[in-house]
């Protein structure tokens, strides 16, 4: 029997923003991000989700955050409209060249292609 530890691929991800000196995501729950949600309860003592009323204001926040204080500024939306309403928060941060990491859900992989509900591509 093997040894080797298995980790989810979502407490992978927060345990690399954690080594870039991640403290917080700002973001909105939603059915396509459970994994991340669920990651960022258990790696809670190292990543604080800041949980938003909508997703653009996360994304307008994780800009601030990247202006203020130079460091990363991380959003998390969900999959559909979620991701979409993302963008005038990353736009704003792309114009005055401001680092920020967009989190977005996806259906899931089995379903993709078939227009499936809140599917974009």
């Amino acid at each position: 029997m093997s040894d080797v530890k298995t980790v989810p691929a979502a407490v992978a991800m927060l345990r690399v923003l954690e080594a870039w000196g991640v403290e917080n995501v700002y973001g909105y729950p939603g059915g396509s991000v459970n994994s991340t949600m669920n990651a960022l309860d258990l790696e809670k003592e190292n990543i604080r989700f800041v949980q938003v009323r909508h997703e653009q204001v996360g994304a307008l926040v994780a800009a601030a955050h990247a202006k203020l204080t130079g460091k990363i500024g991380v959003t998390l939306g969900s999959a559909g409209s979620g991701a979409i309403n993302l963008l005038n928060g990353l736009y704003d941060a792309r114009e005055d060249h401001a680092p920020v990491l967009a989190l977005v859900g996806q259906v899931p992989s089995t379903n993709m292609n078939y227009d499936y509900f809140q599917e974009f591509s």
